[in-house]
């Protein structure tokens, strides 16, 4: 990682493009510390892959969590097509679940 003033990038900037494109991170140095860092494409998909991830994996712990909490209900194939009936009513599963969980419609 290269540390650099604004004025350098402004006057050489074709030449810190190629070095970023190079795999070069390049932190451009500006007044009362609000740098800015300058990165390839494939890192900037690489940085934002891993925040999808993070994020996803979250999703995943919550819903583990839920799961363990007993805050989870499971339907079979002919619950759930009962379901699309427009004149469907909560099943004695669905409100022992809501009654648990707490949940409101």
């Amino acid at each position: 990682m290269l540390a650099v003033k604004s004025v350098n990038v402004r006057d050489h900037f074709k030449e810190w493009c190629d070095r970023i494109s190079e795999g070069e991170t390049v932190v451009i140095s500006r007044p009362q510390n609000k740098n800015i860092y300058m990165i390839s494409e494939a890192e900037y998909n690489a940085l934002q892959a891993a925040r999808e991830n993070a994020e996803y994996m979250a999703r995943l712990n919550s819903s583990i969590g839920q799961l363990e909490r007993g805050e989870t209900i499971s339907f079979t194939m002919d619950e759930l097509k009962a379901m699309e009936a427009d004149d469907w009513k909560p099943t004695e599963k669905v409100l022992e679940w809501a009654k648990r969980t707490g949940y409101k419609r």
